[in-house]
């Protein structure tokens, strides 16, 4: 709408001499310049951001979700997907509105410091241990932690995250409880990177990973990479969702940001959850109510 309406005027300007031209030229700008500035703040009211975590992001989840939202509200959402950790230190900084994430622990300090205003779950899946289908260290089974114990002995290759998401939290969590936290192999390594491009490495270099199963799901570059340990109640991965506190920084948009918390632990938003699946398979599974 504004390039077609310096467009008319410039039309306009062709029949007048270059310093009418000028005049008129900077006018417009001013014109135009001030329309833009006065336009923004309400597009801006109607756009929220959403600090969350790559699980949500890279499963496509938030590509079937947040649509269904904006159409209910109106309201755009903004995703910076990064780490858990990461996820939670730019709500304290104030860089984002609302934030979804998954490492119960970590919310809970973030809610003792002040910087949430309430915590709600909003729904869970389990993490997965991947590994190459020939499985060379024996880990496949459903007790995680014999399962780490197994690689350690092997000295198999592992990729960790190693990015303080929620996923890495976990997997310490696992290596602490079979008492490896200092001893994980000499096949252990960090990539600092996110679960798509930890799968990545894992299927290039034929390496075990701990995953999120919704990542797993939507992961195409699967090589010979298989779920080798599943079923055990401590890869049990649950999400939840807080509205950054307005006590420690003002501009957060709270009314925007409650208007997501409210929809989707609303029965609209976890059906929606629920109704996102890859080949039959549901991804997500909705728990605000429980």
């Amino acid at each position: 709408m504004k390039s077609s309406t310096a467009v008319t005027h410039y039309s306009k300007f062709k029949r007048f001499d270059a310093k009418t031209i000028t005049q008129w030229g900077l006018a417009a700008a001013i014109s135009i310049a001030s329309w833009g500035a006065g336009a923004q703040p309400a597009a801006d009211a109607q756009t929220i951001v959403m600090a969350s975590t790559t699980s949500t992001e890279q499963s496509g989840l938030f590509g079937y979700l947040l649509p269904a939202f904006k159409k209910a509200s109106g309201i755009d959402i903004k995703v910076v997907a990064v780490g858990t950790g990461q996820a939670l230190d730019m709500a304290r900084r104030g860089d984002a509105d609302v934030v979804f994430v998954h490492d119960r622990a970590a919310e809970e300090k973030f809610m003792a410091e002040g910087y949430g205003i309430k915590r709600f779950p909003v729904m869970y899946n389990d993490f997965v241990l991947i590994g190459p289908a020939t499985d060379p260290a024996k880990a496949k089974g459903h007790d995680i932690v014999e399962a780490l114990k197994k690689l350690s002995a092997s000295n198999a290759s592992f990729i960790s995250r190693g990015d303080k998401s929620g996923t890495n939290a976990a997997e310490l969590r696992y290596w602490k409880a079979a008492g490896l936290a200092d001893n994980k192999g000499a096949g252990y390594r960090e990539c600092g990177c996110g679960m798509g491009p930890a799968l990545n490495i894992a299927s290039s270099s034929g390496a075990y990973v701990l995953a999120d199963r919704g990542t797993w799901l939507s992961f195409k570059n699967r090589d010979d990479l298989t779920v080798l340990v599943e079923g055990d109640t401590k890869l049990f991965n649950q999400y939840g969702v807080m509205v950054v506190n307005p006590a420690k920084h003002p501009q957060v948009k709270v009314a925007q940001a409650q208007k997501f918390v409210d929809w989707v632990i609303s029965p609209a938003g976890q059906t929606t959850i629920a109704g996102y699946k890859i080949n039959g398979q549901q991804l997500f599974f909705p728990n605000a109510t429980q």
